[in-house]
């Protein structure tokens, strides 16, 4: 059984939960973290020092922490050859993708764009500078858009963990109220990530609490 620590509306706790998910996985979760609080607690900082989430436990195994860490041991252990190839070569190709989404398409969305629209109070919302945020993340978009032109995913036929990186991220860029430049491929393949079950569950979470009163 596996033990997740982690509030549903965490972005970095649903990619894990969406993997849990379409690897079938069974498991409790517990909200912590922001309203909920509980992540500057003695047992949790023993746990996970840096105090965020999410932590997972794999029966009484060892606390990990770091999402894309948490990501590689639940597809090592657990995936298919397609999600997560056993040949090097493959593997890194997915790992690439993966880590591509993580360090530019999540970092130039969450804070410069989701922050500043969500989690701003509407009389301080800076548009010029969101507008900014989302002409560059467009940018970085057009990258995925080539490769999804040609592919179902990420990484071909087969959904894999670069999709789970790169896919969690599309369901609040599609939701937020912002203008967004027009990507069809990309537009396709969260078409096809919304029919998903797990993604249904673990991604597309109202983020209503989040929202800056």
């Amino acid at each position: 059984m596996l033990t997740v620590w982690g509030r549903k509306s965490s972005s970095n706790v649903q990619a894990v939960m969406w993997c849990i998910g379409e690897l079938g996985l069974a498991y409790r979760r517990h909200d912590v973290g922001h309203s909920y609080g509980g992540n500057d607690t003695p047992v949790f900082l023993a746990m996970n020092p840096n105090g965020t989430i999410p932590v997972l436990r794999d029966g009484d195994g060892p606390p990990l922490w770091e999402t894309g860490a948490i990501l590689r041991y639940l597809s090592s252990r657990y995936a298919t050859a397609s999600f997560w190839p056993p040949d090097p070569l493959a593997r890194a190709e997915v790992d690439m993708w993966a880590e591509w989404a993580k360090i530019n398409v999540t970092l130039s969305f969450t804070v410069p764009i989701f922050w500043r629209v969500v989690r701003t109070s509407s009389h301080d919302i800076d548009w010029a500078r969101v507008r900014q945020a989302i002409a560059r993340l467009g940018k970085i978009l057009d990258i995925a858009e080539a490769r999804l032109s040609s592919r179902r995913f990420l990484c071909g036929d087969a959904l894999t963990l670069a999709d789970i990186q790169f896919g969690h991220i599309l369901y609040r860029y599609f939701d937020v109220g912002i203008e967004r430049p027009t990507h069809p491929a990309i537009e396709r393949y969260y078409d096809e990530l919304t029919s998903r079950a797990a993604f249904q569950e673990h991604v597309m979470v109202s983020y209503a609490e989040l929202r800056a009163c």
